[in-house]
């Protein structure tokens, strides 16, 4: 039998979006669990845990609360931190194996900053999607906490 994935290519998904604080504020949000479960989640979803330990290869874990209250975890492991600038982590949903890299970068311009999003190493057209959804549900979130 052969595993289609084995042969297909990892796919990168990028999204964008600029809001009205300033980098530091956002990179905290990012990276204080205390605020992280204030803002995270795609539409539908809440974060009703977050855990971060600050620090190259240092972890972190999202828990994701499903409105049929199923959690679903997801976890990785910091490689780059340049605060307030940009974030590198690993990302991993769950109990799957595959292991995927989200690149986070706060860019300062005209009063605002561009939030932008690398997530790589996404096995399918399928899985891009349902992140591009999830991650613009989170960025949605994460407006409304700078607006407060």
């Amino acid at each position: 039998m052969i595993d289609a994935r084995a042969n297909a290519q990892p796919l990168t998904l990028i999204v964008r979006r600029t809001i009205r604080a300033s980098p530091d504020f956002l990179f905290d949000a990012w990276t204080r669990p205390e605020l992280l479960v204030k803002w995270w989640g795609p539409e539908h979803v809440t974060c009703s845990a977050a855990e971060v330990d600050l620090r190259v290869g240092g972890r972190y874990r999202i828990a994701n609360r499903f409105r049929d209250g199923e959690i679903v975890w997801i976890d990785g492991e910091f490689e780059v931190i340049d605060p307030p600038r940009r974030l590198v982590y690993t990302w991993r949903l769950g109990n799957d194996p595959d292991i995927e890299r989200v690149t986070v970068r706060f860019i300062w311009r005209d009063g605002a900053t561009e939030v932008v999003i690398c997530h790589e190493r996404v096995a399918s057209e399928a899985r891009r999607d349902a992140h591009q959804a999830g991650w613009e549900g989170c960025l949605n979130g994460l407006a409304a906490l700078a607006e407060q």
